[in-house]
């Protein structure tokens, strides 16, 4: 029991580090995305982090499900690496007895994996496209991001400030270059805010430039300096965006099968069954052959999982082209893994007694002075 427990707060410990690093890759992976997309003016800055914290929350299944796979296989090869197995083994217990803690172990991660891939993901992609659409909803001036040229979304203006000047709906430096009735004009000004009429039209305020008009191609501009020019905001709506299948909740999914739907639906109950076979895959995977390389079971388990999360990519594919059952699409591919496991712990139970007696005569051959 207490060997157990010890072995229980190992891999808890395993976990929260592995779950710290794929975290921080993730994050940083995604925020080099985001802020490249805010640099170019197609995302809002500030609508990066909203962005970041939904996306984070749809990839967590999968996080928690390489985390509980990978700190499983830590600890347990460290126990072949220090010889614990050699104790287990000598003991009378076979490798299967190590499903029981890892189980123990286990079992909450694999609910909570369940929660998130069936309620919790499809909720934060659906508040991401609201988001979105609520982001491309405002209107030009709104989204104009200091230092980055931004062109109107009728195509007819473009928008250019240097910096934001004291209040937050004050800027500096404005360029703004306008087509109107097949004439090019250019604004420039030091300032400039937003204001609303008490109609409720927003109008940009521009105070101290200049404005120069003329035809494209001609000499003839027209120059006028002005201390107050006033241009009104075209209102602009977002059409809606029709849900797609990985927002529509779980019980939508079910009241409306589709095969798009049933695609979906078999990703999402595919994360936690697949994170519960890989925590088991890990027991038979983390022996460790003292005469061969100690990274020979880790490159093994890894294209393990790689092989088995690209089957089920496919599968979903299948199921979504309607090219296979949902029916035999749920546990094709779990069913061939739960084989691949069941092979696995019988080629160790078989092997146990050969790897315990070449233990025991490496011990007595060192205590002959004999190596």
């Amino acid at each position: 029991m207490i060997f157990r427990r010890a072995l229980l707060r190992e891999m808890a410990a395993n976990s929260l580090l592995v779950f710290s690093v794929l975290l921080m890759i993730t994050l940083t992976t995604m925020l080099i995305r985001y802020l490249g997309q805010a640099a170019s003016g197609a995302l809002a800055n500030e609508a990066v982090l909203a962005f970041l914290g939904f996306s984070i929350i749809n990839y967590l299944p999968v996080l928690l499900s390489l985390t509980v796979f990978i700190a499983v296989l830590m600890t347990l090869t460290r126990c072949y690496r220090d010889s614990e197995m050699v104790v287990w083994f000598t003991a009378g217990l076979s490798v299967v007895a190590w499903v029981r803690p890892v189980i123990v172990f286990v079992g909450p991660v694999v609910l909570g994996i369940a929660f998130l891939s069936l309620i919790v993901s499809p909720w934060a992609v659906r508040k991401s496209d609201e988001y979105r659409l609520q982001m491309e909803s405002r209107d030009d001036v709104t989204a104009v991001a200091p230092g980055v040229f931004k062109e109107s979304r009728h195509a007819d203006r473009v928008y250019f400030v240097e910096s934001f000047a004291g209040e937050k709906n004050t800027v500096s430096n404005i360029f703004m270059r306008a087509v109107q009735h097949q004439k090019l004009g250019l604004l420039v000004a030091q300032h400039g805010y937003q204001t609303v009429s008490d109609k409720g039209d927003r109008y940009l305020v521009l105070l101290n430039g200049r404005r120069y008009e003329g035809i494209g191609g001609s000499p003839d501009y027209r120059i006028m300096v002005f201390e107050r020019y006033t241009i009104r905001i075209q209102p602009y709506e977002a059409g809606l965006i029709a849900p797609t299948q990985k927002s529509l909740s779980t019980l939508a999914l079910l009241q409306h099968p589709t095969p798009a739907g049933m695609g979906e639906l078999l990703w999402r109950l595919g994360l936690p069954v697949s994170a519960f076979i890989l925590a088991l895959l890990a027991i038979p995977l983390s022996f460790v052959n003292p005469r061969a390389g100690r990274s020979v079971n880790l490159i093994l388990a890894l294209l393990l999982y790689m092989v088995y999360s690209n089957f089920l990519s496919i599968t979903q594919a299948w199921v979504a082209q309607g090219k296979l059952s949902p029916h035999i699409g749920l546990w094709l591919v779990h069913g061939v893994m739960a084989g691949v496991l069941l092979l696995l712990f019988y080629r160790r139970v078989v092997l146990a007694p050969f790897w315990i007696m070449w233990v025991r005569n490496g011990m007595s051959r060192l205590r002959g002075g004999r190596v």
